[in-house]
């Protein structure tokens, strides 16, 4: 009976002993990092650096060679249509010869053309701006029926708002090149007085109202015809110039929405892609790389009168973006075979799985399938990570 006794206690102690070893050897849980799938709104854009520009330049010239008196117009002064800018005293001459007598018929005669073919675009805006508003109308009947898309009527809008922009521009041209032939008659005429006696001054008048954006020639000297004398625009009507990677150039859609950002004020304004250049450019980068550029116009929908003709802005150009989808960091995929797997952690214990992905933005990912919102999901995991080891999460 006592050795019965002695024999059992022997296997309890040499259990406990095989307890101990098994608890002691027993690898330590893995420290890893771990992120929630959660559901929100995901966005993808292609950015880039840009500069305002105003839309629509103006440079006024002097119509004749002669002295110009002194322009007494600052940089962000305000004119008015057909206000004088500059005065010019022609110089004496000598009387027109046949060759100077062509040259000026054929100006006048340019002149003539340019209006010509002005008229005849301000004729064609009108007519995609009237065709516009037809389509445009029809889109909002058949949207109060949900026969088309909510996209298709934002679309007809954004041709109206475009077309209206042409046809504005186009009546500004057709008046600017109205004054062009005033200006190339007044040469005609001024050229064909007694050029041997002082004619009265040539004034020069602002073909658009606008400020000043540039004095090109304020102090009085004498000029030949042709010379640059003032810079006009209106700065309220600005659009933005980014430039992108031609790859990058490629994602972009008309019409798309677009941030504009680091431009000095608090909160990002919004602009709308009106063209993607189709001719690209090559600028070297700041590591000596020569790169394929283009050229990518906004017009913005939200202006600030702190905003200027050739600022230096950012613009974040939306190519995808939804309100409610599961996303994981970036970080936690990674390849097996043709797919994406991820580590969840379940239990203490790291499991595989392979998940379905869509979009991809630099920290973030769209997740299609094989997961769930809530779940516990491994970032950077290293190879020591395998199906079923222990893992505990590190300490935020």
């Amino acid at each position: 009976m006592k050795r019965l006794l002695n024999t059992m206690v022997l296997i309890i102690v040499a259990g406990l002993i095989i307890l101990l070893f098994t608890v002691w050897l027993r690898p330590k849980p893995s420290r890893v990092d771990v992120a929630k799938a959660r559901r929100g709104p995901m966005r993808i854009t292609v950015d880039g650096e840009g500069k305002t520009r105003v839309r629509d330049r103006y440079i006024v010239a002097a119509p004749v060679a002669g002295r110009l008196r002194r322009i007494t117009l600052r940089r962000g002064d305000s004119v008015q249509r057909d206000q004088v800018i500059a005065q010019i005293d022609p110089l004496p001459l000598a009387p027109l010869d046949p060759r100077q007598r062509a040259e000026a018929t054929a100006r006048v005669d340019a002149a003539e053309d340019v209006k010509r073919e002005a008229d005849a675009m301000v004729a064609r805006t009108k007519a995609d701006y009237e065709q516009a508003l037809r389509d445009l109308e029809r889109c909002e009947t058949l949207a109060r029926s949900a026969d088309i898309s909510r996209q298709e009527l934002e679309l007809a809008q954004t041709a109206v708002a475009t077309s209206m922009r042409d046809y504005d521009a186009a009546k500004s041209k057709s008046a600017t090149a109205g004054h062009e032939i005033e200006v190339a008659r007044a040469a005609f005429l001024s050229l064909d007085q007694n050029r041997r006696a002082l004619p009265a001054a040539v004034k020069v008048h602002a073909p658009v109202p606008g400020r000043v954006l540039h004095v090109v020639e304020e102090s009085e000297r004498v000029i030949s015809a042709g010379a640059p004398l003032v810079e006009l625009s209106n700065p309220a009507l600005l659009e933005v110039v980014i430039e992108l990677l031609s790859s990058d150039a490629v994602k972009v859609a008309p019409a798309a929405l677009v941030l504009i950002e680091e431009w000095g004020g608090p909160e990002a304004l919004e602009a709308q892609v009106r063209l993607v250049e189709p001719s690209a450019f090559t600028k070297v980068s700041a590591l000596g790389i020569e790169e394929q550029r283009v050229n990518v116009v906004a017009d913005l929908t939200e202006t600030s009168t702190a905003l200027g003709d050739g600022y230096r802005v950012e613009g974040r150009i939306i190519i995808w973006q939804a309100a409610d989808v599961l996303q994981v960091p970036v970080s936690a995929l990674f390849r097996r075979g043709t797919g994406w797997s991820l580590f969840v952690v379940e239990n203490g214990e790291a499991h595989l799985r392979e998940v379905g992905v869509g979009q991809r933005t630099p920290f973030d990912a769209e997740i299609k399938s094989g997961l769930e919102e809530g779940a516990e999901v491994i970032t950077h995991p290293s190879n020591q990570i395998t199906e079923g080891a222990r893992v505990e999460p590190q300490p935020n």
